[in-house]
């Protein structure tokens, strides 16, 4: 039986920043990793997906494969401003253990912060019995995450390729020992 909590941040981070992943096209990733920040093609007036769990990434972007998900990038962001995002966000999803009505959760989607919950992935990117965090950005969030937030991005694409070739190989020590050390990441 799991002690993972149903509902846990789990992260790479340091005392200042913390990674968060998003996949996308050549043309907007390799913009964005010679900018050290988003830049041609990167919309601003969308909402814009960050994901701290890598193999929840490489679910989403089928390890790096699905089309417009080709470049897997890490983006280092500040912790202030990964905390300013949970502050001011709404669940996408009513929950009746949280909200009290219907109407006061469709009043909460005010906020420029969305925050979702899936089943998080093991290295067969098979479902977990707990759940990670999306955080979805938009409105007056997207420009502080552009301008302010992020410290540094990295095209870690090979690296994702490189655990998955592992994996159809049958090399799950060696795929499991590039993964990111991701760990329960305290929130206030």
């Amino acid at each position: 039986m799991s002690t993972t909590p149903a509902r846990q941040i789990r992260a790479l981070y340091d005392a200042e920043t913390i990674t968060v992943y998003q996949a996308y096209s050549p043309h907007i990733a390799e913009a964005a990793v010679a900018a050290g920040r988003f830049a041609a093609g990167f919309k601003r007036d969308r909402m814009t997906w960050i994901k701290p769990s890598f193999l929840w990434m490489m679910y989403r972007s089928g390890w790096a494969t699905k089309q417009g998900q080709e470049r897997v990038l890490a983006i280092r962001i500040r912790r202030d401003g990964f905390a300013w995002a949970l502050a001011n966000s709404a669940a996408s999803s009513y929950d009746p253990d949280v909200h009290a009505t219907r109407d006061e959760w469709k009043r909460s989607l005010r906020a420029p912060v969305r925050v979702q919950w899936d089943p998080e992935r093991d290295l067969h990117l098979r479902p977990l019995p707990y759940r990670a965090i999306q955080i979805g950005l938009s409105g007056s969030a997207v420009p502080r995450f552009v301008d302010e937030w992020i410290v540094g991005i990295e095209d870690i694409t090979a690296t994702c390729r490189e655990i998955h070739q592992l994996m159809r190989a049958g090399d799950l020590a060696p795929a499991a020992s590039r993964l990111p050390a991701e760990r329960p990441y305290a929130t206030p």
